[in-house]
């Protein structure tokens, strides 16, 4: 197998349980799909998602905020301890803890996240009750690179369901999860075989080779009920 075709090897940072990690390490046990999930890190040494991870035979580390004096030295260990896996793409799955520009710059056109909205609507927290206050009917999830600004990245893929009459932030949140949840194997598969990748402010679709590459259309997966299809 070429360098070129050879799997990316991809890091995951989580705070939590850390299901849409599950999510991507259950896409990664295809032998086909293009990325191998090398190392789970967590902020949080008692994250739930370390021990799933750790299930799978995945290396797995807290790198524990507070032992540190600040973030920036908190992300030089993370970088640190990232590194030492040789990853070509970092995922955030769940990961709650603002990021600085020195770890962005670090990992810049090669770190993916996923955000509960529709982006560019409604970034940052308690999405689910905000779009039920603005009485939104249609609700769903980006995958989007990571640049210095909050959940303001190139969107690489989008999905979105319905919001029903008698929703709860709590209800709506779990049927979107199962969207997420197809979503982020989609979209990691896009960046992993290179059909997408970062250029500048914007997603672009690579090309065949001499090909000018062009702005990527965000992947809308669909998932009316929040079901698997």
């Amino acid at each position: 197998m070429s360098e070129e075709d050879a799997r990316k090897r991809v890091a995951v940072l989580i705070s939590g349980r850390g299901s849409n990690m599950s999510a991507l390490i259950g896409a990664a046990m295809d032998p086909s799909y293009p990325a191998e999930i090398v190392a789970v890190l967590s902020n949080k040494p008692d994250a739930g998602g370390l021990a799933t991870a750790a299930r799978y035979g995945i290396p797995a580390e807290g790198v524990d905020q507070r032992l540190f004096l600040d973030r920036a030295a908190h992300e030089r260990a993370l970088i640190e301890r990232l590194d030492a896996y040789r990853p070509d793409i970092i995922c955030l799955a769940g990961y709650m803890r603002l990021l600085t520009p020195l770890f962005v710059g670090h990992y810049a056109g090669r770190m993916i996240n996923i955000h509960p909205s529709l982006l560019p609507l409604f970034p940052g927290l308690h999405t689910h009750e905000r779009v039920l206050e603005a009485g939104m009917r249609i609700h769903g999830c980006t995958v989007h690179f990571v640049t210095d600004d909050m959940d303001e990245g190139p969107i690489i893929a989008q999905a979105a369901i319905t919001v029903e009459r008698g929703d709860t932030p709590d209800n709506l949140a779990n049927r979107l999860l199962r969207a997420e949840h197809r979503l982020y194997p989609h979209a990691l598969r896009l960046v992993a075989d290179g059909t997408v990748r970062q250029d500048g402010g914007r997603a672009v679709i690579a090309e065949s080779r001499g090909g000018t590459p062009r702005p990527a259309t965000p992947t809308v997966l669909v998932a009316p009920d929040g079901r698997e299809s």
